[in-house]
């Protein structure tokens, strides 16, 4: 069974977002897999709560990626 996990801050994708990212996904795994693997396509978007993740060693807050010009490192 195709099987794809997106972890994504909480709040920063609405409802139709999700749902393309689990339409687009499940289209690509019937692409390079055959329609067979359509209806067994599992894709999962999980949101990580403001603040329980990080990169490089920084906690990150959705708050802090929405500013312009910041990058993963905090710089």
């Amino acid at each position: 069974m195709p099987f794809a996990n997106f972890k994504v801050p909480a709040g920063s994708l609405d409802e139709q977002q999700k749902e393309k990212i689990v339409t687009r996904v499940t289209e690509l795994y019937a692409e390079l897999y055959g329609e067979r693997a359509r209806a067994n396509t599992m894709v999962l978007v999980e949101e990580v709560t403001d603040g329980g993740w990080g990169i490089g060693g920084n906690v990150l807050t959705l708050a802090a990626i929405q500013q312009p010009g910041r990058t993963p490192s905090g710089t």
